[in-house]
């Protein structure tokens, strides 16, 4: 038997091979399906099942396409509806898979057709299980995401309270936890860095598996501090459950070099969002008029995926060479499948046309520190609200990046403002957006919180409004 998990560590995404005696599963797939097909060959195996532990928020799936290829066949917990064929797996019903077991758990919560896989090795012990959202390492899955007519987040979590309780914490101490997700994923709120763990431990530490807490506790805790999740995750659930197209496909269309005049036409007539995907350094220094920043070093996929609201629209990139098909299968993994090509040469090639750029304005913490003693500056904090309010630059201004879209109003285009993120890549990004639509006055504090917090500039953490009772 063989089990290994496939971390992604933009999307904060495990998916999983699992091997014995020549037949394979996959749980939980991205969009590339040639990356489980050359693990099945290598292997010697064939792909016999594709679990999905539910249908997926924040990524697109390739099960379709993984299953079209390999034969496999694609299984969903009760109460999955989709448009291409699956088999709806029953409560408790098992699957043979060589010389191991894999019994399909009705875990409802996160989604109601949420279902935890528990794997039964070769002498029928209960050895890990696949728990997809129901349960992360320190966390649960966010009971939001689902909600359906009268079914309220308050529901869903006490569903999921219940799964818990009757399906996962009723398992042995020394069965492994394989989550879909870890430390950064938008599907849950105190993800840890660790990618799994002993069930044993989970009870012991997670706040939510508390051997003595109530349903109504559960929920309270559950949904307390939820934020709005990013625009794209239903728009991904919906892709999930039609036949999306094959990652083959995209790449055809989108891996293309464009020259200049190509690239500007697009840019300039055709509606296509010209997206700069080198490193924030880069693009301060050179820069397309107009151009989004979302650097391919960061938490790419998921900035492209809160910022960018239609799926649909077309993109033209910059890109630093040999890079240029990571980018098109990283936007496709959360549903970005317009993507028509990028600039051949680069900014380099735009400079030799001749064309315009623009530069971007970046001082130091300490050069930030002295504009900051001499009085009367606007500072923009665009870090997480649970960031600013542990701590922050006295008198600062929060403008979260995920929501600078619908906090337009609240940026004076007669104000200069020093934007600040916690080490310097989301000010950028939120810089480009500000400049796109004609706000200039914008000077990034490079090294962002991290070097400021060096300098002897005042901080502060939020403090709750005493109430008037």
């Amino acid at each position: 038997m063989k089990i290994e998990q496939i971390y992604t560590g933009c999307l904060a995404q495990g998916a999983y091979f699992i091997e014995s005696a020549g037949e394979a599963a996959i749980i939980d797939p991205l969009r590339e399906s040639g990356t489980y097909l050359n693990k099945a060959q290598k292997e010697g195996a064939a792909i016999k099942y594709i679990f999905e532990t539910h249908f997926h928020a924040d990524f697109v799936s390739g099960h379709v396409d993984l299953a079209r290829k390999s034969g496999g066949t694609v299984v969903y917990g009760p109460g999955a509806k989709a448009d291409y064929d699956f088999h709806e797996a029953t409560d408790g019903e098992v699957f043979e898979l060589g010389k191991i077991k894999i019994k399909a758990l009705h875990t409802p919560g996160h989604t109601l057709e949420s279902t935890t896989y528990l794997l039964i090795d070769e002498n029928g012990e209960e050895h890990a299980i696949f728990s997809g959202d129901t349960l992360f390492i320190g966390d649960v899955g966010r009971p939001d995401l689902a909600q359906k007519g009268s079914m309220t987040q308050d529901d869903l979590a006490g569903l999921l309270y219940d799964s818990l309780r009757s399906k996962v914490m009723t398992l042995p101490d020394n069965v492994i936890v394989y989550p879909a997700h870890g430390a950064g994923s938008a599907c849950g709120k105190n993800m840890s860095k660790e990618t799994h763990d002993l069930l044993g431990n989970q009870k012991k530490s997670n706040y939510a598996l508390r051997a003595d807490m109530t349903k109504e506790e559960f929920i309270k805790e559950v949904t307390d501090g939820l934020l709005p999740p990013p625009q794209y995750f239903a728009q991904n659930v919906a892709m999930n459950k039609s036949t999306a197209i094959g990652l083959d496909q995209v790449l055809e269309k989108g891996n293309v070099a464009l020259d200049v005049e190509t690239f500007e036409a697009m840019a300039n007539h055709e509606g296509a969002l010209v997206l700069d995907t080198r490193h924030q350094r880069d693009f301060i220094q050179a820069h397309i008029p107009n151009s989004i920043f979302i650097g391919i070093d960061g938490s790419f996929a998921p900035w492209v995926g809160a910022l960018i609201p239609d799926l649909q629209q077309p993109i033209i990139f910059l890109v630093d060479e040999e890079r240029e098909e990571e980018v098109v299968t990283r936007l496709s993994r959360v549903g970005y499948d317009n993507t028509l090509g990028y600039l051949k040469g680069g900014i380099q090639a735009w400079q030799e046309a001749g064309k315009e750029i623009q530069t971007m304005q970046s001082i130091s913490a300490d050069e930030f520190a002295k504009d900051y003693a001499a009085g009367n500056i606007n500072v923009m904090d665009v870090r997480k609200p649970g960031e600013f309010e542990a701590e922050h630059v006295e008198n600062a201004e929060s403008i979260p990046l995920d929501y600078i879209s619908e906090q337009m109003d609240k940026v004076d285009p007669d104000k200069t403002y020093h934007v600040h993120c916690a080490g310097g890549y989301r000010s950028v990004i939120a810089i480009s957006i500000l400049k796109s639509r004609g706000l200039h006055n914008m000077l990034d504090v490079a090294g962002g919180y991290k070097d400021i917090k060096a300098t002897d500039v005042p901080r502060t953490n939020f403090v709750c409004p005493t109430s008037d009772k």
